[in-house]
Formats: structure tokens, C-alpha cells, sequence
């Protein structure tokens, strides 16, 4: 409790709330007071507050309740995982395996490998082409009169 008596513990159910688990009683007789602590918004009585403290309050319990369920089905999830083998490093194995898997069935996925089993394809019969160009030019260079003469002259200097 904070000096002015409020729970100020953010997972308490009466968060915000006084000791008794709506607001302070600060009135003759143990009232609540809900206007001696909290300025009241326009148009809502203190009754009213009162009723919405405490419809807060069965709220916020219900919701830590709700955690501590929560809290025990995943301790009892990790129990079963635990004793079926399941690591996290395994789960995420097969994360990955079924995403790499659902990736390769994919529309695009497919789309992509195609278009890229084209273009090799198409770069292969290219370089294909270019290399019997080349071998075919070299061919006739080698068999021109200038590259005789160079020949000649290279195989001149050898002997000589």
C-alpha cells in the first residue's frame, strides 16, 4: 500500500483501490466516501461510483483469476511438451520446416522458380551461342593472312 492507503500493486485486482477493496471510508459509520477522496466525474453520484468501484473490482479479480488459469495451462502445456520431447529448439525446427515448406507451395514461390529456371535457361543457350561465335571467329582469325604472318614471325623468333 502506497501512503495514501491505495493498492498501487499492478497486478493486484484492487489496483487503485482502497483497503477494503473499493474506496476509502472516510465518512461517519464506515460509508464510503468516494467524494472525500476522488473527484466524481459531472453527473454520476457517489452511489453510482460506488457501484462502478465495485463492478471494477469483481472485474479485475476475475481477470487475475483468468491468469492464474492461464499460468497453470502453460505450465501444464510445458509439462506435456517436456515429457513428449518437445524443446523449443524443436518446435522452432519444425516452425521452420513447415514455413520453408508453405513457402515452397506458395504461388509465388512457385512463380519465382520458374521465371528463374527460364532465365538460366535462356542465359545458358546465350552463353552457349557466344562461345561457338568466339570459336568459330578465332577459327577464322587463325586462319587469316595476318595471323599466319604473326604465326610466322612468332615462331621465327623461337628458332632463331
Amino acid at each position: 500500500m502506497d501512503p495514501v492507503g491505495q493498492d498501487i500493486n499492478l497486478n493486484s485486482p484492487n489496483k487503485g483501490l482502497g483497503p477494503a477493496g473499493g474506496v476509502d471510508s472516510l465518512t461517519e459509520g464506515g460509508a464510503m466516501g468516494v467524494a472525500a477522496v476522488n473527484t466524481l466525474p459531472p453527473g454520476l453520484t457517489e452511489e453510482e461510483a460506488e457501484e462502478l468501484y465495485s463492478d471494477l473490482a469483481k472485474v479485475e479479480e476475475e481477470i487475475n483469476t483468468l491468469r492464474q488459469v492461464l499460468l497453470a495451462k502453460e505450465k501444464h502445456s510445458a509439462d506435456l511438451k517436456r515429457k513428449l520431447g518437445l524443446s523449443p529448439l524443436n518446435e522452432l525446427k519444425q516452425n521452420l520446416t513447415k514455413g520453408w515448406q508453405d513457402v515452397q507451395t506458395s504461388n509465388a514461390y512457385k512463380k519465382t522458380s520458374e521465371t528463374l529456371s527460364v532465365a538460366g535457361q535462356k542465359t545458358t543457350a546465350a552463353f552457349s551461342t557466344m562461345g561457338t561465335v568466339l570459336s568459330r571467329k578465332l577459327g577464322d582469325m587463325r586462319n587469316s593472312p595476318t595471323f599466319k604472318s604473326f604465326e610466322d614471325k612468332v615462331g621465327n623468333i623461337k628458332l632463331g
